[in-house]
C-alpha cells in the first residue's frame, strides 16, 4: 500500500489515518472488463441541481446500486437504487472483506471527457452518518483528486486516480476536508468512478 507522502505539500503532511491508498487494487484486466461493463450496461442519467436560483445540469453523469429499498438524496430528488449488478455486488464485498467495511450501495458517476467534474464538497449526507467510509474504484481516464482543508484553503493535496486504483475514506475526513474532480484544459477520454457507501434506511 502506498504511503500518503504523495501528498507532500510546502511541509504538510496529509493525516495518513483519513485514507487508504491502492494504486492497483484491481487489476488491468479486471478494470478493463469493468469499465466496459459500465460504461454499456449501466441506465446513465443527467441531474439537474439548484445553484442560487436557477437549475443547472450537473456536469457528469450518474447511476445508483444498492441493496433492496435503499434510495439516495441527489440533487434535492431522492432516487432508488437499481438491483447490484453481480460485477459491483462481488467489487463490494471484495473491498469489505480486505478493509473490514461494510456497505449496501454505489453511486456510479461517469465523467465523459475533460469538461465533466464534480466541484468541491464533502460527503457530509444524512444518510450517510457520522465518519462515513467511502470506497471510490476508478475506472478509464486518469483524473486528479484534489483536498484542501474546510479551514485553511491553502492547504491543498492531489492524487492521481489511475485505471484500478482504490482510495479509501474514512474517520473524520468529510468533517474536515473537502475534495473534487476538477475540469481540465487537457483533452481527456471517459472515466468512471464507483463509490461504495453505507446509507441508512429509506424514509420512503
Amino acid at each position: 500500500m502506498d504511503q500518503l507522502s504523495l501528498f507532500e505539500n510546502e511541509g504538510y503532511h496529509f493525516p495518513e489515518e483519513l485514507l487508504d491508498f491502492e494504486p492497483s487494487f484491481l487489476t488491468t484486466q479486471e478494470a478493463d472488463q469493468l469499465f466496459d461493463l459500465l460504461l454499456n450496461a449501466v441506465p446513465w442519467q443527467q441531474t439537474f441541481r439548484k445553484m442560487y436560483d436557477r437549475s443547472v445540469l450537473t456536469p457528469r453523469l450518474t447511476a445508483w446500486y444498492g441493496d433492496e429499498d435503499t434510495s439516495y438524496e441527489l440533487a434535492g430528488k431522492t432516487i432508488p437504487a437499481n438491483q447490484w449488478l453481480m460485477p459491483l455486488k462481488a467489487l463490494k464485498e471484495r473491498i469489505e472483506q480486505q478493509f473490514h467495511c461494510t456497505f449496501n450501495s454505489v453511486l456510479l458517476n461517469l465523467y465523459r471527457d475533460n469538461n465533466d467534474s464534480v466541484a468541491w464538497h464533502r460527503d457530509r449526507e444524512s444518510e450517510l452518518g457520522n465518519r462515513p467510509v467511502i470506497g471510490s474504484v476508478s475506472l478509464g481516464q486518469a483524473r486528479y483528486f484534489d483536498f484542501r482543508k474546510v479551514d485553511d484553503h491553502s492547504r491543498k493535496y492531489s492524487l492521481l486516480l489511475k485505471h484500478g486504483s482504490l482510495l479509501l475514506m474514512k474517520g473524520n475526513l468529510q468533517e474536515t476536508w473537502e475534495h473534487r474532480i476538477a475540469k481540465s484544459a487537457q483533452k481527456m477520454t471517459a472515466r468512471i468512478n464507483l463509490t461504495f457507501r453505507l446509507i441508512g434506511e429509506s424514509k420512503s
